[in-house]
């Protein structure tokens, strides 16, 4: 099991695109995107779209129309010669390669019988690729000195590799912008890859997002974030790929000193920059997609960096940038800002606190343990039976079946059908867990306002017509919404459990938000309450010791009702580490505490227990001594009878219904 904290996964995943959603405009009711609905029946995938399982026609709720790719076999679209196919979302387009431009001066046609595609006529050409490759070459010699990387100190190095990725960029742009009329220009030699894009014409054209390609590394950017809307003349954006650099500037350059040991570089490092003006932030943020350098890697988990230039040189760093999605060849990462920094990838060797994994592994399993004797416990004897007792056994077996369910199946992410409905029966039995933990506050409060009262009939009659619709019912309806809705938002490439496309985490971390917040508003009304009993109360001794038991158990539960989640959120600053182990520690051991407060602490329990263990020491004991007097001397029938007699009573008094009161 991975991740830094695995309990902690449940409370703040990380995470991907890709989803199933209601098509609102058909009266199908589960139609993924990029389908439509045939006679309110069927659904069928879109022009350009083809469904994962091959059918035209569908109504499975987990299906999905994904794109297809006319430019990969088996349609590949032949565009002619001197022109290239591009598959964009349900479409494509052909456009002519590098050095060659359609005769009408457009930018893209659909098919090789309007391939017009020619070599510019104007020398300016050859003397901008000229000038292009100047570039390159002049700083390739730079990147391969062995010499000025090697013996440099680290901060040196910082500082050089900050001073090329600056000079690069502004060198390349130049020259793109030195001849507009290229409109787009490839170079590339052994450690460098480029590809620049010139807009002059205010984005006046139908496509308003440009991709460029070096070396499998893709980037979109949006038109207006190129021309920057108060520049004359034109704008260019280059995007370029060092093959060597991240050897030099690696992993060890990390900010975060903590975690520098425990990753490493799996992409090359890509750079993006428009100009004239170099702006430090965009409209819409730029996407970038990077090719692992290990494919198919055994951590799945990433993250998204980029150089953070500094007085003392650089370092890489988290800040504006984003994981999108991820597969076993590349990752997408999404960027808020362009300047003369790198973006690229970073996978983690070590994926997990190896003592926060123990704790998580020894604190469910001891929760598992007493999960089970506290609902055996709740079943058997008979003395505590009554609505409390429901609650608390409704509780302990949510409890128990998702603790157990998260231990064994979170990581089993094959096949993806299993996944979501892992995830799905994960959520349903956490939101029943927090829909009875909020029961039990209920019950608490109405216990603690009623302590005057000798007939509880009216709360029984109240929880008992409340308690098993809302506890289960309220939780079923939100996860059968959740997974009408979004279906394909139920499990990750990593883990069994929610998305985090869409704000779909919400699903789960609202209710629990409202539930703790309940919960704590509760136990403060409890105190309160008891507070003004205990002031009230001079001389009836035992409702004193059972008012102060209630102001005990009222204090318990706190870790039993789930307010200790809160701590989840104070994982923030230097303390962050700290609030990781006390929020995992706690509440790992929620089962502990149920089975601590309403067993172990519980007068009739323990009358139960040391009655039990008594009778079967009694019969184990009366047994062995018979069998010894059967050996040494014949029993008589009526003897026999008389044996079967007494330890049949000494059974029969080890029952918990013969003894003890109604505890409330």
């Amino acid at each position: 099991m991975r991740g830094p904290s695995l309990f902690l996964e449940l409370w703040c995943l990380l995470s991907l695109s890709g989803a199933v959603a209601q098509n609102a405009n058909d009266t199908c009711p589960l139609c993924p995107v990029n389908s439509s609905c045939v006679n309110g029946t069927y659904c069928t995938c879109n022009s350009g779209f083809t469904s994962r399982s091959g059918q035209i026609f569908f109504t499975f709720i987990l299906e999905t129309c994904n794109d297809v790719n006319e430019c990969q076999p088996p349609t590949s679209i032949y565009c002619g010669v001197h022109a290239e196919c591009h598959n964009t979302e349900g479409s494509f387009y052909c456009s002519c390669v590098p050095g060659y431009q359609l005769r009408s001066g457009g930018e893209k046609f659909r098919s090789a019988s309007e391939n017009t595609c020619q070599k510019p006529s104007s020398s300016d050409t050859t003397q901008s690729r000229k000038e292009l490759q100047k570039v390159i070459n002049k700083f390739e010699s730079l990147l391969t000195n062995e010499t000025l990387w090697q013996t440099g100190e680290k901060q040196e190095i910082a500082s050089a590799a900050t001073s090329i990725l600056q000079n690069v960029e502004s060198n390349v742009l130049e020259t793109a912008l030195k001849a507009p009329q290229q409109e787009v220009q490839k170079i590339q030699n052994n450690t460098l890859a480029v590809e620049t894009r010139v807009v002059s014409n205010n984005c006046s054209d139908e496509r308003k997002i440009f991709d460029l390609n070096v070396q499998m590394n893709t980037m979109d950017i949006h038109c207006n974030d190129i021309i920057q809307g108060n520049i004359q003349g034109p704008s260019a954006v280059a995007f370029i790929a060092y093959s060597s650099l991240g050897n030099i500037i690696n992993a060890t350059f990390f900010e975060n000193l903590d975690e520098k040991d425990r990753v490493y570089l799996n992409s090359q490092v890509v750079s993006a920059a428009i100009g004239p003006e170099r702006n430090m932030s965009l409209s819409t943020p730029v996407n970038m997609t990077l090719q692992h350098l290990k494919m198919n890697p055994s951590s799945k988990k990433a993250f998204c960096v980029y150089w953070k230039s500094t007085g003392g040189g650089g370092h890489w760093s988290r800040d504006g940038c984003f994981l999108v999605q991820m597969n076993t060849s590349h990752t997408t990462c999404s960027s808020t800002h362009l300047s003369s920094f790198a973006v690229l990838m970073a996978f983690t060797s070590q994926d997990e606190d190896p003592v926060l994994t123990i704790i998580t592994y020894v604190g469910l399993g001891l929760s598992l343990l007493c999960l089970f004797l506290a609902a055996l416990t709740f079943l058997l004897c008979r003395t505590i039976q009554n609505i409390s007792t429901s609650l608390h056994l409704q509780l302990s077996l949510c409890l128990f079946l998702a603790h157990l369910l998260f231990l064994t199946a979170i990581d089993q992410t094959e096949p993806e059908v299993l996944c979501a409905v892992i995830a799905g029966a994960l959520h349903y039995l956490y939101l029943a867990s927090f829909t009875w933990m909020l029961l039990e506050g209920l019950h608490l409060l109405l216990t603690a306002r009623n302590l005057m009262v000798v007939n509880y009939s009216s709360v029984n009659r109240f929880m008992k017509r409340l308690m098993y619709p809302v506890g289960y019912g309220v939780p079923a309806v939100v996860v059968a919404v959740s997974a009408g809705v979004r279906p394909g938002l139920y499990g990750t490439p990593a883990r069994c459990w929610l998305r985090l496309d869409h704000g779909f985490i919400w699903v789960f971390l609202g209710p629990v938000c409202v539930i703790i917040c309940v919960n704590f508003l509760f136990f403060l009304l409890v105190l309160w309450i008891l507070k003004r009993k205990l002031s009230s109360l001079n001389s009836d001794v035992s409702t004193i010791q059972n008012t102060r038991m209630l102001t005990f158990k009222a204090l318990a539960q706190l870790f039993i009702l789930g307010c200790t989640w809160c701590l989840g959120l104070l994982q923030v600053g230097p303390g962050a580490q700290v609030m990781a182990y006390l929020f995992t520690i706690i509440n790992t051991l929620q089962g502990v505490f149920i089975f601590l407060v309403y067993c172990l602490l519980s007068q009739q329990v323990r009358k139960w227990y040391r009655e039990a263990m008594k009778s079967k020491f009694e019969s184990e004991t009366y047994t062995l001594s018979s069998k010894s007097a059967l050996t040494q001397s014949p029993v008589r029938t009526s003897d026999e009878e008389n044996i079967k007699t007494r330890t049949f009573n000494s059974m029969e008094s080890s029952t918990c219904g013969s003894h003890g009161r109604h505890e409330e």
